[in-house]
């Protein structure tokens, strides 16, 4: 996984490489290293996020749609 593909992913589910290093349970320092070519993703790592990814582009169709813009009004 090169590092443009690593942020296409985060990007598609919308995490933050802070929000990939808690799911990760890991230090951010290796995220970066990733996103920056320095170290390799790991091959377990990289499925999941692919798939992770696909997931959210394919859920996106669901979304619900009728709530943009809606604001909670009190009474």
């Amino acid at each position: 996984m090169t590092p443009a593909e690593l942020s296409t992913c985060l990007r598609i589910i919308r995490w933050t490489p802070d929000t990939l290093a808690d799911a990760l349970e890991c230090d951010i320092s290796l995220i970066l290293a990733w996103l920056e070519g320095v170290e390799p993703v790991p091959l377990k790592t990289k499925i999941w996020l692919k798939a992770m990814a696909q997931f959210h582009e394919e859920i996106e169709a669901e979304r619900p749609k009728s709530l943009k813009g809606k604001r909670f009004m009190p009474h």
